[in-house]
């Protein structure tokens, strides 16, 4: 501790000097932290968006994803039931749904266009998509014990005209390689927020899809966890205990999430490798005119026996003193900016691709404060030995005549 006082007292000779060191390390900790904010909530939110989509873990038959079927469903699953039910009681799962992805076209009687559907289960799925799949007008579609109901994108709904109650047929491509048709009332107007989806998009009750399509088959069961982190052990299960299916988790499903985690980290660390520069120059300057002023300093004391290895030590602290007080300014910083965006209901502009903007906020991660913070004490410490060990070095009588 007497060391510690020692070298922050040497820090206070020239207050100027320091503050600004320090201003300098806080604003390049504090940007770095706000950046890296921004970037895990960026993370954070592509991952909760797809897992709702897609489910944690998906699973499907043998070739599923090879997305190469010469009729719908040629490599669907069977049995489904029995594996939704296994898997729905499993500790750690929240929901199992099955799914149906088809495609085919929507008239209105005077218009046709091509849709991408989906058969789901309704009351189940859309609960657990959330708010990620808004409704513009009426509600989820009921089961299909009568004329099956839709949910359409609103931008579909504009081109057909279409509004809640009214009635559309879906023409589709059977199993067998058949056209069928099927008459649909609009129950519900959705928005994904992603205009070429909501261009395209059916969503209605998995049984009158499989109706539509004469097949008792799912396209694939997404499980649901509770807790995200248990995605991949639940992935290594499901392939220990039915390795004839395929298995897919939500992060290989991501392409979207993948690219801009990709992006962002290139970005970001750019940003960082700039602070850390900026930080290393001006510790590097502040401590190097502090050795150059104090070299009298030195050779005194190492006239009255102090080796140069505790010189260098003091200067060391002094740069540890510098760069742990700047941190902390920083990190002060970047929380009080955490707190404020909170309740700024600032948003950031709508991304390509997408007609809806986000929340402009940041996620606090205590061990990106914590690595944050020892990046910049080691580089104010390295600085200081960098600086400091040649002065410490020099000749005593060289060092006391110094002017």
């Amino acid at each position: 501790m007497k060391w510690i006082l020692f070298a922050w007292k040497n820090v206070m000779r020239n207050k100027r000097r320091s503050l600004t060191a320090m201003l300098i390390t806080a604003m390049g900790t504090a940007a770095v932290l706000i950046g890296g904010g921004f970037a895990l909530f960026t993370y954070e939110s592509l991952e909760e968006m797809t897992a709702r989509d897609s489910g944690h873990v998906v699973l499907a038959a043998a070739r599923g994803f090879d997305n190469d079927e010469d009729v719908p469903l040629q490599h669907g699953l069977s049995g489904a039931a029995a594996l939704a039910t296994h898997y729905a009681t499993l500790p750690g799962v929240r929901a199992v749904a099955p799914r149906i992805q088809f495609s085919g076209l929507i008239s209105n009687g005077d218009k046709s266009a091509v849709f991408i559907g989906s058969g789901v289960d309704p009351a189940l799925d859309f609960r657990l998509r959330g708010p990620q799949l808004g409704f513009v007008a009426g509600e989820a579609p009921g089961p299909s014990d009568a004329v099956p109901e839709v949910a359409i994108g609103d931008e579909l709904a504009k081109l057909m005209k279409a509004k809640v109650g009214g009635s559309l047929t879906l023409l589709a491509t059977t199993t067998e390689g058949n056209l069928n048709a099927v008459d649909v009332i609009v129950r519900g107007i959705v928005r994904t927020g992603v205009p070429d989806i909501d261009r395209r998009l059916v969503m209605t009750d998995i049984r009158a899809v499989q109706r539509l399509l004469l097949t008792d088959k799912v396209g694939s069961l997404a499980i649901y966890l509770k807790d995200t982190a248990q995605t991949a052990a639940m992935a290594a299960q499901v392939k220990a205990t039915h390795p004839e299916l395929a298995v897919r988790t939500w992060g290989d499903l991501a392409v979207f999430y993948q690219a801009v985690r990709a992006l962002y980290n290139r970005i970001f660390g750019i940003l960082g490798l700039i602070m850390v520069v900026i930080v290393a120059f001006a510790m590097s300057n502040t401590l190097g005119m502090a050795v150059v002023e104090r070299t009298r300093e030195i050779g005194t004391l190492r006239a009255i026996g102090t080796q140069p290895g505790e010189v260098v030590r003091n200067f060391v602290l002094e740069g540890v003193a510098i760069g742990a007080a700047g941190a902390a300014i920083g990190m002060l910083a970047a929380g009080a900016t955490t707190l404020a965006l909170l309740f700024a209901g600032l948003e950031m502009p709508p991304p390509p691709g997408r007609s809806a903007g986000y929340p402009l906020l940041l996620a606090f991660s205590a061990p990106l404060y914590l690595g944050a913070t020892l990046v910049v004490v080691a580089l104010a410490a390295a600085a200081a030995w960098l600086v400091s060990r040649r002065a410490a070095h020099k000749p005593i009588t060289e060092a006391l005549a110094h002017v």
